[in-house]
């Protein structure tokens, strides 16, 4: 009895067994089917998206993913731009070595005068005494730096520098209450500094004064180089032949009142000439930037003058001629670099010597 009894316990477990493995096997029949189906069935259609008339958050798709728009682009910056605007305040400015009047003008775009007469007192009126180590008023504008004084009136002080007086009143940097329509109206304390855009100063001319052979004690005060006799001599020949080897403008031009003469380049020592007949009238240091000078009187109403020379070659009264060499090019005085600064008088007037030599 027991034994039948094992026997059909036996029989129903390996009937269950064989059950399952049909059934797994049925299932991983079906699955293979399905997956074939898959495989060989053409793609389904996209849905075409419709427009949710609401649409909400969640709906949108995540801002990385967003396409950039057509267009220009714009990358994100932490930094605004702030437009440039005109500077309206005057700054300062230390003169560095091999700076002059002129080439500090021509750094911030300024006329050379500019700088003359924003700094009228420190200057001592003398475009040639810039030196190395001085501080000096950069003016925003071509124009004038003025102190108001006691007694002053804004329609005298606008007419002394030649400007109209809203132009003063109405220029940003010397903030006036904008309120204010009238220069009568304005109430300004002794000592304020006022930048005059455009004004003018009368400029003094410190280069050599008009020596003539009748009278060159005349330049006495002008330094030890000064002649003191009357002297006759060569006249000239009204015509002009080039003063040095080289015609290169090395410096600066002709500038009325500021730089009555040209700048010609060449090497320390090269050669300096007569540009035509006539008496020496001043020959050694001058005191007033120029460093050594020679000035020539052509008997003619003409006189020429020879400037920064590194050595002078003839003496007071001497006769020269057209082409004789009179010194050499040089770097004394108030001279950022080896030149000729040459100047042409007729009738004591200066006159643009390129006007003149060919």
């Amino acid at each position: 009895m027991k034994r039948a009894l094992h026997l059909l316990t036996v029989g129903a477990v390996n009937l269950l067994a064989v059950g399952l493995v049909l059934v797994l096997a049925a299932l991983g029949w079906e699955r293979y089917q399905r997956g074939a189906a898959a495989a060989t069935a053409p793609p389904l259609p996209t849905p075409t998206a419709v427009a949710d008339p609401q649409p909400r958050l969640s709906t949108l798709p995540p801002l990385a993913a967003a396409a950039p728009p057509p267009g220009i682009t714009r990358v994100a910056s932490m930094h605004t731009t702030i437009p440039e605007r005109e500077r309206v305040d005057v700054i300062t400015y230390t003169v560095q070595p091999g700076d002059s009047l002129f080439s500090i003008a021509a750094d911030f775009g300024l006329r050379p005068e500019t700088i003359l007469w924003g700094n009228f007192e420190a200057l001592e009126k003398n475009p040639h005494v810039v030196k190395q180590g001085q501080v000096l008023n950069i003016l925003p504008v071509d124009g004038a730096y003025y102190q108001w004084q006691e007694g002053d009136s804004l329609t005298a002080v606008a007419e002394f520098f030649k400007v109209d007086p809203q132009v003063i009143l109405e220029y940003p940097g010397n903030r006036f209450d904008l309120t204010i329509t009238s220069p009568d109206e304005v109430e300004i304390e002794p000592g304020t500094w006022l930048i005059i855009p455009g004004g003018r100063r009368a400029l003094r001319d410190w280069g050599p004064p008009a020596i003539t052979r009748s009278n060159p004690a005349s330049a006495r005060y002008y330094g030890a180089g000064s002649c003191g006799a009357v002297y006759e001599g060569a006249i000239g020949t009204y015509t002009f032949v080039w003063p040095a080897n080289s015609r290169e403008i090395s410096g600066y031009n002709y500038i009325p009142g500021v730089h009555n003469g040209i700048d010609i380049g060449g090497a320390e020592g090269d050669p300096v000439y007569a540009v035509d007949n006539g008496v020496v009238v001043f020959a050694g240091w001058s005191d007033y930037g120029f460093g050594y000078l020679v000035v020539i009187d052509h008997g003619t109403g003409w006189q020429s003058a020879y400037a920064h020379l590194s050595a002078v070659a003839v003496t007071c009264g001497q006769s020269v001629f057209q082409g004789t060499r009179i010194g050499a090019i040089g770097n004394t005085g108030n001279s950022f670099g080896a030149h000729l600064h040459f100047e042409l008088l007729l009738n004591g007037a200066k006159v643009n010597p390129l006007e003149v030599i060919p």
